[in-house]
């Protein structure tokens, strides 16, 4: 038996593969190491991400352990190719997952290519499934063909890539209730493995042509897919990467937008901040709709504003302590996310506790009103029209705004410290009412106007006279502090503040000097402003980007662009980001973050048409959050 590498691997050391339901992570030494079926927030089967022990893997990976290896992406796709490189020949693992679509199932496949492109290699495979996130055991029967590893309500079978008549290539087969093999290839020789769940017949022989064509018709979906892009700007591939890692962590029955394909990776090492973001944020979600028009894939966000409307609708006048929306739901729009530990799982590097479901989906959180009415009204200006009952939920939301903008909040950044009066909730309030005034007059929809207007303006000027602190001579992080925080880059980006005045100008100089660290930029300072959390934090890569953003809406292009060149630096190999960047340069919390990603498309676009601009070139006004 094979045993686990001793040392985790680090987060950026990953590729991500999916099939739009569920996703998987692979290793730049060919393990997949976190592995949730049949949905992204389903238990997992492989988690040895999150316990080395227990967790579970299915490695492939050269008997030779002097190896190197290489990781890319297939260009265009999201078929990842893993390369492994000895003394005495060199050989390939792809991997993939067939496309599943649009219809929700508990069919998924993971698709394994070994080959051998020069001299000979001996592959090691080991799958290791731990089912339920290691808590349900298991039995493996084993048939000519291959496997069947059962438990409690879950089947994973194993079918082997060849035709009858090849030379059986594995050797040293051993199995208890996993399985342990060793495969030799000589040049242009290749086998495969396919895993599926919830298969419709036991383990067979999967011929070439079979496989051939699955391999095909993924790379097809993958280039058609990113084919409907209409951006080309100067950072087109990593642009392009991360639509196609967006799309990886979109769920296709219902179009929701989860934040990360993982949960309990940390914050800091070692520490308590741990969270699970398999789930759809209203706020990163909304995002999304500027993203997704901005490159030209309508059908994605057309799925998300119909999944959002759904969550509107149903909401309305439900409104409890939280309000008529939670700030986040699971893929198909449940609200089910209640927060617990796996003790029995040691997590990434001793951080522990490894946390399932998400606590802080029912805290107040004020912003999301107003990230969902302009992402909305975003989407109605360019074709996606909000119908009657739609309107007749956002009016019954925007009543309650009128009622309830003016309350502490636990706050964009989810602190469990207690609720304070924070600038950015109150400024997205504004946003709420503003939008919702903008869409009324655009579409002739009967509303509360000179209510919603009111109860704008008192906004605007609260935010002025409370927010802004004179001493430090910027707005602040919540009412009655002098701490910084930087969810208030967006201040200009949504309009509440011209770039220009000379209040944002001081604004963005005092987050200059103590948010920002060689381009990184931190949310705020924990020390300043207790969290209710031990520990510290790395930098976020999402306020880098809004901070990006807010660099080129100033008019610091110069300034902007070698910020945004700075921060591609710290992508991994493959151009992905998880949520934070520690000040060696690691990836910290789970990882790819959509939050992060979608910020560097907003980013690209405004930077790409300020730049033009500023050249003479004629070049759309990219999509903003003011539009």
């Amino acid at each position: 038996m094979n045993d686990y590498p001793l040392d985790y691997p680090l987060i950026e050391d990953h590729g991500l593969i999916g099939d739009l339901q569920t996703a998987a992570l692979v290793t730049t030494h060919g393990t997949i190491d976190w592995f949730c079926c049949p949905r992204f927030d389903s238990p997992s089967i492989f988690g040895a991400l999150l316990d080395r022990t227990e967790g579970g893997y299915f490695r492939v990976a050269p008997a030779d352990k002097s190896y190197t290896s290489k990781q890319l992406y297939l260009p265009d796709t999201a078929v990842l190719v893993t390369r492994f490189m000895t003394e005495a020949g060199a050989g390939e693992v792809v991997d993939f997952m067939p496309v599943t679509g649009r219809t929700a199932t508990t069919r998924h496949r993971l698709v394994r290519l070994l080959r051998c492109v020069r001299g000979s290699i001996t592959f090691e495979v080991d799958i290791v499934p731990r089912f339920d996130y290691g808590r349900a055991p298991h039995e493996l029967h084993v048939t000519e063909r291959g496997a069947v590893f059962v438990a409690d309500g879950m089947e994973l079978t194993l079918h082997a890539v060849r035709e009858p008549e090849d030379v059986r290539l594995v050797t040293d087969v051993t199995s208890d209730r996993d399985v342990h093999a060793r495969l030799t290839l000589q040049a242009g020789q290749e086998r495969g493995i396919v895993i599926e769940s919830s298969a419709d017949g036991p383990p067979r022989e999967i011929g070439h042509g079979e496989f051939q064509q699955l391999f095909d018709d993924t790379v097809g979906y993958w280039r058609g897919w990113l084919s409907q892009s209409r951006y080309s700007g100067r950072w087109r591939e990593a642009v392009e990467r991360s639509a196609i890692t967006l799309k990886l962590m979109t769920y296709a029955p219902s179009g929701a937008l989860v934040a990360a394909p993982t949960t309990g990776l940390p914050e800091q090492l070692g520490g308590e901040r741990n969270w699970d973001y398999r789930f759809t944020w209203i706020r990163d979600a909304s995002f999304s709709v500027y993203a997704l028009l901005g490159l030209g894939f309508t059908e994605e966000a057309t799925a998300f504003m119909v999944w959002l409307h759904d969550r509107v609708q149903e909401t309305a006048g439900n409104s409890g302590d939280t309000g008529p929306l939670n700030i986040m739901y699971r893929v198909d729009g449940s609200s089910d996310l209640v927060e617990e530990t796996l003790g029995h799982w040691e997590g990434y590097q001793g951080s522990s506790p490894v946390r399932i479901g998400n606590g802080a989906a029912d805290q107040l959180q004020l912003d999301i009103y107003g990230e969902a009415m302009d992402s909305i009204f975003f989407a109605h200006e360019r074709g996606l029209q909000v119908g009657y009952h739609g309107w007749k939920s956002l009016h019954t939301i925007v009543d309650w705004l009128c009622d309830n903008w003016d309350q502490a909040e636990e706050g964009l950044w989810e602190t469990r410290g207690g609720r304070q009066n924070f600038t950015y909730g109150r400024v997205m309030s504004w946003v709420a009412f503003d939008r919702a005034l903008r869409l009324a007059a655009a579409s002739g929809r009967p509303a509360a106007l000179a209510r919603w207007s009111g109860e704008r303006d008192k906004i605007y000027q609260q935010v002025y006279e409370r927010g802004w602190d004179a001493g430090r001579r910027a707005f602040v992080q919540h009412y009655g502090s002098e701490v910084l925080d930087s969810s208030l880059l967006r201040m200009s980006t949504v309009g509440f503040i011209t770039p220009s005045d000379p209040m944002w100008t001081s604004t963005l100089n005092a987050m200059d000097r103590e948010l920002v660290s060689d381009s990184l930029v931190y949310r705020y300072n924990p020390e300043a402003s207790p969290d209710g959390l031990r520990g510290s934090e790395g930098t976020f890569s999402l306020c880098t980007f809004i901070y990006v953003d807010a660099l080129a809406r100033a008019g610091r292009l110069d300034q902007s662009r070698l910020v945004l060149e700075k921060m591609l630096t710290y992508a991994n190999h493959l151009g992905l980001y998880s949520e934070e960047i520690d000040l060696t340069g690691r990836q910290l919390g789970n990882f790819p973050q959509a939050f992060t990603h979608l910020a560097f498309i907003d980013t690209a676009l405004t930077l790409d048409a300020a730049l033009n601009r500023a050249r003479g070139k004629t070049s759309p006004v990219p999509p903003t959050d003011a539009a």
